[in-house]
């Protein structure tokens, strides 16, 4: 590439960056709005206010600076790199609060503000003893989080940016032909999931502080909560009810949930994804209740209460609990932390192997099945449906997610053996860093304010690798070194 055009493309990365920089600097503001409410908290104040000025006059100077005058729209390549610098930028600044007020170590803090964004829920901080402030960051990281900074960004502002960006934070497919008003849609289902979740959560019991943090964590299939033992404090099987169908719809392709709003069933009802789930759920909560709840827990219903939302918040990738793993058998493990690898939908805000990918893989062994029986001259066409439409899938797509599930089992078998080495025991050492690399957030006590500094660092970048997945990270950095170079 020229100089110029180089020049030029780094010019349009800085100013697209910029502009996801100022919206972060005015979400990092919102949690402020709890000192009208809580007003001995205003000490407080200044560990956001801080962080969120230097996020807005960069993110200003970007945006002003490196203007683009031209209308140039972005490629994939120079999306990979936005995503990476906006992305990595963030958790940093996000990580501020953290320090200043909950006196964390730079690793801890770094560690909560990347657990949030990612949308995983893995934390070192005692929630019953946080602030209000601290409480809201964490639940509003996760929202943001999983909608995409560059989803709200299209979604707000406008300009050329083009479908790469939304592709270089995983949302691949579009609602809508027109790029912003797509990302409008999305952003406008998902307000839409928190405020009907908020007054679900409400009606159930909850007072409003905790409805909203549990509406914007269910539907981001985050997990953070505002008590130590998660939804299992309530003891509710109304609470539970109001969780179980949030974490499903944050767990729904946006491109699914848009055709249910539309009332487009028979659309749905031919969608591999879903069709996974429609099994996966009830197999999988009948294995557990045989195996695992039913002789652990008093009476029938608390044994079907248990394994249903267990199951639906590992696949989901949502991270909620409603009891501990200490005392559970090896089967119940495992099958969590398969259900974790494989985890939600394309395309949505839930994490792990994805849903989709999963099926493709299942359907090509059917067809390879199928073509063994078949003469050699036969031309097949091999197709799943997404939406309203045929998605043909050629066997150049079936060795890019070859590759892309060996890539994540060879991190995560290497992030188990990173945490293994610390001492810690190789079945906790396998469902933790599941949790971690598929933006989970559930645990078995070996995340926590106590965990070494290796164990936080391993889960930091799995949890980057998982929620941004490998390719954009790769694309990202190696053109970066390519343009250095």
């Amino acid at each position: 590439m020229k100089r110029q055009d180089l020049l030029r493309s780094y010019a349009n990365i800085i100013h697209y960056t910029g502009l996801i920089l100022i919206v972060a600097g005015v979400l990092t503001l919102f949690p402020l709005t709890c000192l009208f409410f809580w007003p001995e908290e205003i000490a407080l104040g200044l560990g956001f206010a801080v962080p969120a000025g230097i996020l807005l006059l960069l993110g200003v100077f970007c945006w002003r600076f490196f203007r683009n005058k031209n209308g140039q729209s972005l490629d994939l390549q120079q999306s990979a790199v936005i995503v990476v610098f906006s992305w990595l930028m963030i958790c940093f600044f996000s990580a501020w609060p953290f320090l200043a007020l909950e006196k964390l170590t730079f690793t801890q803090a770094l560690f909560e503000s990347v657990s949030g964004w990612t949308t995983t829920g893995l934390s070192v901080i005692n929630v019953e003893q946080s602030s209000h402030v601290i409480l809201l960051w964490r639940s509003l990281m996760q929202w943001a989080g999983g909608a995409g900074l560059a989803i709200i960004m299209l979604a707000t502002i406008v300009g050329p940016a083009g479908p790469a960006l939304g592709i270089a934070e995983g949302r691949s497919q579009q609602l809508v032909p027109q790029v912003r008003h797509s990302a409008k849609i999305v952003l406008q289902i998902y307000v839409g999931y928190a405020v009907i979740g908020t007054t679900a959560y409400w009606l159930a019991g909850m007072d409003l502080f905790d409805s909203i943090n549990h509406a914007f964590t269910a539907i981001s299939t985050g997990g953070f909560s505002t008590k130590t033992a998660s939804i299992g404090h309530w003891d509710s099987l109304a609470v539970e009810a109001v969780t179980l169908p949030l974490m499903i719809l944050g767990n729904l392709n946006f491109l699914t949930a848009y055709l249910l709003l539309h009332r487009k069933i028979k659309a749905v009802s031919k969608n591999g994804e879903v069709r996974l789930v429609l099994l996966l759920i009830p197999l999988c909560s009948i294995l557990l209740f045989f195996l695992v709840s039913a002789k652990l827990y008093p009476t029938f219903s608390k044994g079907v209460r248990v394994a249903v939302f267990e199951t639906i918040t590992a696949l989901s990738t949502t991270g909620f609990s409603t009891v501990g793993y200490a005392n559970w058998n090896s089967f119940g493990v495992l099958l969590l932390i398969i259900l974790m690898l494989i985890g939600g939908g394309t395309c949505s805000t839930a994490g792990g192997i994805k849903q989709y990918r999963i099926y493709i893989l299942y359907k090509s062994i059917l067809w390879e099945i199928k073509r063994f029986f078949l003469p050699r001259t036969a031309i097949t066409e091999n197709y799943i449906w997404q939406g309203e439409q045929k998605d043909f899938i050629s066997e150049a797509r079936i060795r890019q997610i070859g590759t892309f599930v060996f890539l994540y089992l060879a991190t995560y078998a290497l992030g188990t053996l990173v945490i293994a080495s610390t001492g810690i025991g190789i079945k906790e050492s396998l469902f933790e860093f599941a949790s971690a690399l598929s933006t989970v957030g559930l645990s078995v006590g070996v995340t926590g304010p106590q965990a070494s500094p290796v164990i936080l660092w391993a889960e930091i970048f799995g949890m980057l690798l998982g929620r941004l997945e490998f390719f954009v990270l790769f694309t990202g950095f190696l053109k970066i070194l390519r343009d250095l170079c």
